[in-house]
């Protein structure tokens, strides 16, 4: 399967894996998975980017704004 994302979101997707200690192809198994469970799923590049930032809100909901690592490993610069 080949997904588009756009650099950003696959800097958030690497950090992501090694922060859930997955392979990159497991973290989008998992989304997959779950994204396959809903009524009118999206495709599957649109459930990653919703997943990223669904998992950024709840970062920062945790406390009072985004956890360090959470954006380790992104270069924002090149964005």
């Amino acid at each position: 399967t080949s997904i588009s994302l756009e650099p950003l979101f696959w800097d958030m997707l690497h950090a992501a894996a090694r922060q859930e200690d997955l392979s990159l192809s497991a973290l989008v198994a998992r989304i997959d998975a779950e994204r396959i469970r809903s009524a009118t799923p999206p495709g599957l590049a649109s459930a990653i980017r919703i997943w990223l930032v669904s998992r950024l809100e709840a970062i920062h909901e945790k406390g009072a704004g985004i956890a360090p690592d959470a954006l380790s490993g992104v270069d924002l610069a090149d964005q």
